[in-house]
């Protein structure tokens, strides 16, 4: 008797019918617990919870625990996961067409740049991925990825010198960095640390936050001052769990996801230069970049392009990041 009135008085205060569970989502992500884009996710796992219909339960997995991209977009694709939090390397393992964010060297001149291709392409990616069952629920960078070595870098003929890293399964962009006479060693990235104080690799692209979060300094206190390419991402969700999602949860959800990604590329941008300057309290050396050395790197990178069109990036999108760029670039000029 106890029971059923318990159960009455709950049937009451549900107005009636059982009050809706909340979706639980896990979410996998490389990004450091308790870093400031892992403090926006809580922000945001806050808001799912007043979600329509129950609201949704986000259960983060912070520092690759879930494994690499590679690892984590397997890990959805078999439920394990319902959501991650990936660059456009992880991207690729759906659909390589967001390559066109991240895998173009010395393309992008300005963040302002890599904003505007983004918001023009954007809608394109997001149905590519979609028809591959991903939801993409916000897009965001971590600004400039620089080259950080054990000794220093200036011209390209210093790098190829060193034994740089590069991420495992990226079988083409390993085929592709060869070609051009650097010593290349795939790893995962939760074996960047180790293969750093190991000797395994010398030299590593990162943007300059995640080099302070893992203290690279330490092992490779120098940083070629060039900005290579931006680290793009995005976070999906699977379709699979999205669908089980109202309309109006949807919108919600969609809402303050879309804020947290401008929140993260807002504030890891600013770290992009404080992070350089606490890294440089710590002995870190920026290797200024002279006009001589970035005339090297940019004939370097662009000997690669007829490789990476059709090779990494998908010729139509490598064709369109192109002619945006010369868009933006035309009407900008006085």
């Amino acid at each position: 008797m106890k029971r059923l009135l318990i159960a009455m008085l709950g049937l009451t205060l549900a107005g009636g019918t059982f009050a809706d569970a909340p979706v639980k989502i896990k979410l996998g992500t490389l990004v450091p617990k308790d870093s400031s884009p892992h403090q926006s996710l809580k922000v945001m796992a806050e808001k799912w919870k007043q979600a329509p219909g129950g609201g949704v339960h986000l259960i983060m997995f912070t520092d690759g625990t879930q494994g690499g991209e590679a690892d984590m977009v397997r890990r959805m694709r078999i439920g394990q996961l319902q959501a991650a939090l990936l660059t456009s390397v992880g991207l690729a393992e759906i659909d390589n067409s967001v390559t066109a964010l991240q895998t173009m060297p010395l393309v992008y001149r300005t963040l302002d740049e890599v904003d505007y291709v983004r918001e023009k392409v954007q809608q394109k990616l997001e149905q590519r991925l979609a028809d591959k069952g991903f939801v993409v629920v916000f897009w965001t960078d971590a600004g400039w990825v620089k080259c950080f070595s054990r000794r220093p870098v200036l011209f390209p003929d210093d790098l190829k010198k060193q034994k740089l890293f590069v991420w495992a399964g990226e079988s083409k962009s390993l085929e592709i960095i060869t070609s051009v006479g650097f010593q290349a060693v795939p790893l995962e990235t939760a074996d960047i640390i180790i293969g750093l104080k190991n000797r395994l690799i010398d030299a590593i692209p990162l943007p300059p936050f995640f080099a302070l979060a893992g203290q690279v300094y330490d092992t490779a206190p120098y940083m070629l001052d060039l900005n290579w390419a931006p680290l793009s991402g995005a976070c999906v969700v699977t379709r699979k769990v999205w669908d089980k999602l109202s309309p109006e949860a949807q919108a919600a959800l969609r809402e303050s996801a879309e804020k947290t990604g401008n929140d993260i590329r807002t504030q890891a941008r600013k770290e992009m230069t404080e992070s350089v300057a606490a890294m440089q309290k710590r002995g870190l050396t920026v290797q200024t970049l002279t006009p001589a050395a970035e005339e090297e790197w940019r004939k370097l990178a662009e000997s690669t392009y007829p490789k990476i069109r059709g090779g990494l990036v998908p010729v139509e999108m490598f064709d369109e990041v192109m002619r945006l760029l010369a868009e933006y670039r035309a009407a900008k000029t006085p």
